[in-house]
């Protein structure tokens, strides 16, 4: 009978607390629901035999953790590429129709907030993470679990994967900055700042308190649920009890897409939540995944970002950073101004060149914006200001080291070439063992900072030799034991990172994420890739004549080879794992186009299977493709296949092949 009733009390809370936190609309009053819920957390606390970790008691926080566990994602979080006028909308639709005929686009709000990925099993809510880098994040589990919208239980039984935004309402942010106010505590800049410093709080209480919410609009591998379009995957989310965005629409036309958001303009401030664009994607999911994605955007989506504020300063300074190419940067020292709830005290001026056209001098009075939202620029001097301000005449040596800078006759940029050069050594040492490349957890920039003046780091082999100056460390400012030891345990664990991170880590001009994994890819050491001519890197997928260029000359240099060669010494992995050990598989070196949709993997495992039997999986089909491997609804790519005489399996015939290789190997 107790079983029973508390079974009960948690439906019917759960179904109240839908009403009111997603549909805004309670069917009951605050001291009706407070009521059953004290029923059901005075029955749990008599019959602990009954507790459900899912249960809506669970919501109210109480969890304190040391830190964050970092998680792979098993499916890649892709951000979006960006549109700031019709002409770049035109742009992404012809690049559509190429590859879809006729498209319907599924148009919604784009949410200002923190991504996050969230996992339930057998219908219970098991774990959340952040974006991260899109490939690695953190688990704020506990965090995301007080949502007060957000079920702890679903319907759906199978593995599900959700995506969408943490925000909070605007209602909410500002009673959160009246209680930090009346606590003298420094006011958050704006909403979104708020949610993503809550969903880091190590103590769940927290966010409890500062009343977390979120929007989800993303299924991952939503056919496997039996839905055709994004449309039905929102709706699938709210038969699940998810709070989604209330306003998408779907069109036909670009134009219509565009004039719908110019309709926008005047409505977005009534909203309880901030936006900060549209999210314009195709409808159908096998146009989707027959549009696939590039290396950091779906090609099947774009945002359209709204026209940013533009606000009114004064050019305190004009200073120059060196970066660790050498690369000699130009920023502005702003009055301080408040742009889209945050304040702005700094611009980017790119260049010379840049200064010279917009006639940009110290105190002037300049029109000040965030290009893309993000990074303050200079868009114009208001020249009815100007009084007897002096020409900004650009440094001719290196603020840092004070050597000679030097113009690249072929950019637009500065560059100080004194490799010795404590800005160089800092920076470069920052990427090295940044996230994207070695991913040395705890040896950020202002460690690196701390260790190159007290002569701990003078090169990227210094940082493996720190194991040995750990009693050093420990004497500098702020450093404890444990935290010391995390630190060269880190370190050791970097030694067997792959060639790409290596490769990445290494910071060859022109050579990004992209390129770093087409070259681990091709070659099997990195001895080889030492050796390679330039005939022979401009062959590969991905390496263009500038890329093959820089390459030749960063291994032709003694003093990259003398690093390579220490660092092999100390440990280092060399070589490429995929090509070592599958060099014979029966999808080596082959070049491999997939479209349509399959019943037996999703596109992005599958293409990350064959990457791992050693093909390189291409988003268009040619001359030079070996295989074309095909779905339902293959669409264009397999008529280009077919009309080339491309090699073409289905899925069946994929499986087929795949185990009579595997049974004769």
């Amino acid at each position: 009978m107790v079983e029973k009733r508390i079974l009960e009390l948690r439906k019917i809370l759960n179904e109240h607390a839908h009403d009111y936190y997603v549909l805004d609309n309670p069917k009951i009053s605050d001291y009706d629901y407070d009521l059953l819920y004290n029923e059901l957390l005075d029955l749990e606390k008599a019959h602990p035999e009954f507790f459900d970790k899912n249960s809506i008691t669970q919501k109210v926080g109480g969890t304190i953790l040391s830190n964050f566990t970092k998680v792979r994602h098993e499916h890649e979080m892709y951000s979006l590429s960006n549109a700031f006028d019709f002409g770049q909308l035109e742009a992404f639709d012809q690049r559509v129709r190429q590859e879809i005929k006729d498209p319907e686009y599924f148009v919604e709000y784009k949410i200002d907030g923190l991504a996050i990925s969230i996992k339930y099993v057998d219908g219970h809510f098991t774990q959340a993470i952040t974006r991260g880098d899109g490939i690695i994040g953190e688990d704020v589990t506990h965090n995301i679990k007080t949502i007060k919208s957000l079920p702890l239980t679903i319907p759906e039984k199978a593995p599900l994967e959700i995506r969408g935004e943490v925000i909070i309402d605007k209602s909410d942010f500002m009673k959160i900055n009246e209680k930090r106010e009346v606590e003298h505590l420094e006011l958050f800049a704006n909403a979104r700042n708020a949610a993503a410093g809550t969903v880091r709080q190590l103590d769940s209480n927290v966010a409890r308190e500062r009343s977390l919410n979120a929007f989800l609009f993303q299924v991952v591998d939503a056919a496997q649920y039996g839905l055709n379009t994004q449309a039905e995957a929102l709706d699938f989310l709210k038969t699940q009890g998810f709070r989604t965005e209330a306003h998408a629409k779907t069109f036909t036309d670009i134009k219509d897409v565009y004039a719908y958001i110019l309709s926008l303009e005047d409505k977005i401030e009534s909203l309880n939540y901030d936006i900060d664009g549209i999210v314009i994607k195709v409808n159908d999911l096998s146009g989707q995944a027959e549009l696939g994605f590039t290396s950091k955007f779906p090609k099947w989506a774009i945002a359209y970002k709204f026209a940013p504020t533009e606000v009114e300063s004064v050019i305190e300074d004009i200073f120059v950073t060196i970066g660790r190419t050498g690369k000699a940067t130009p920023s502005a020292r702003l009055r301080p101004v408040l742009i889209d709830g945050s304040t702005v005290s700094f611009a980017q001026l790119h260049n010379e060149d840049i200064i010279r056209q917009k006639d940009i001098r110290i105190g002037d009075t300049v029109i000040v914006r965030k290009a893309g939202e993000i990074i303050p620029e200079v868009v114009r001097v208001n020249f009815n200001e100007r009084t007897n301000q002096e020409v900004y005449n650009f440094p001719e040596v290196c603020p840092v080291c004070a050597s000679k800078l030097v113009r690249d006759p072929s950019e637009a940029h500065h560059y100080c070439l004194n490799n010795a050069c404590p800005a160089r050594l800092t920076e470069s040492l920052a990427h090295f063992a940044s996230r994207g490349a070695m991913n040395i957890v705890g040896l950020g920039e202002a460690t690196i900072a701390q260790f190159v003046e007290a002569k701990l780091l003078n090169n990227i082999e210094d940082i493996y030799l720190l194991e040995a100056k750990k009693a050093i460390i420990l004497e500098l400012e702020g450093f404890q034991m444990k935290a010391v030891e995390n630190l060269i345990q880190a370190i050791n664990a970097s030694k067997e990172n792959s060639l790409e991170q290596l490769i990445i880590g290494l910071g060859i001009r022109h050579i990004g994420n992209k390129a770093a994994k087409s070259l681990s890819q091709h070659f099997d050491t990195i001895e080889s890739l030492m050796d390679a001519s330039f005939e022979e890197l401009i062959l590969i997928n991905d390496i263009g004549s500038i890329s093959a260029q820089a390459v030749v000359d960063y291994f032709t240099n003694e003093d990259n080879k003398q690093l390579i060669l220490n660092l092999k010494d100390l440990g280092l992995t060399m070589q490429s794992a995929v090509n070592e050990v599958l060099d014979d598989h029966l999808f080596s070196n082959k070049t491999v186009v997939i479209t349509g949709s399959f019943e037996s993997y999703s596109r992005k495992d599958l293409t990350v299977q064959l990457e791992a039997w050693g093909a390189k999986v291409s988003s268009s089909v040619s001359k030079n493709t070996d295989l074309l491997i095909y779905g339902e609804k293959a669409g264009s790519k397999l008529t280009k296949a077919q009309d080339l005489n491309i090699l073409s399996w289905d899925e069946t015939q994929f499986i087929e092949e795949l185990k009579a290789y595997e049974e004769n190997h």
